[in-house]
């Protein structure tokens, strides 16, 4: 028959209160770390998802309507960039010019 060594059970119980109180201690030093943390980002300005996800979208469709835009901006640059076709001349007669020349003086009146 094994006997009991009351030093060994006493060190027994003291090693498990030890741990649970350790265990406690690291459960409330989370807890109050937690509750830090928390008051911090409260008083931080941040966004909730809700808002970060509305920007988003209106961001992206930014994007969309910019990338339309400046393709838009492209085709109207290649079609003022080509020449302009050129007028057919026209097969009937032509006016006549005036002349540039210019006509004698008429004569003085004499007295």
């Amino acid at each position: 028959m094994q006997s009991r060594n009351p030093i060994f059970n006493d060190i027994a119980d003291l090693m498990t209160d030890a741990f649970a109180a350790a265990q406690a201690a690291g459960e409330e030093a989370q807890a109050v770390f937690r509750a830090r943390a928390d008051k911090m980002a409260a008083n931080m300005d941040f966004v909730t998802r809700e808002e970060f996800e509305a920007v988003k979208a209106v961001a992206q469709a930014a994007r969309e309507e910019n990338e339309a835009l400046k393709q838009r901006i492209e085709a109207l640059e290649k079609a003022a960039a080509k020449p302009a076709p050129k007028k057919r001349a026209s097969t009937g007669p032509k006016p006549a010019r005036k002349s540039t020349a210019k006509k004698p003086a008429s004569r003085a009146k004499k007295d």
